[in-house]
């Protein structure tokens, strides 16, 4: 079963962030705040479906392409 990440959410639904699957991005979306433990909610997505606005922590929203959501894991 492959693991759910944040590209995979609806509009609405939260998740908590478990790790990264791209070393690189992954340290570009740590300095971002993207902490494992966090909590993100989807808040928006853009009409085309591209790029998508979280919610992180309850503290700020952070614009993301999907390339980039899909390397975030979930619990």
């Amino acid at each position: 079963m492959s693991a759910r990440t944040v590209c995979s959410l609806r509009k609405g639904e939260k998740g908590v962030i478990k790790s990264f699957t791209d070393r690189d991005m992954s340290l570009k979306l740590l300095e971002m705040g993207c902490l494992p433990g966090s909590e993100v909610r989807l808040d928006a997505i853009a009409p085309f479906g591209d790029p998508i606005c979280i919610n992180v922590g309850g503290c700020y929203s952070l614009s993301l392409r999907l390339n980039e959501a899909a390397v975030i894991e979930l619990e």
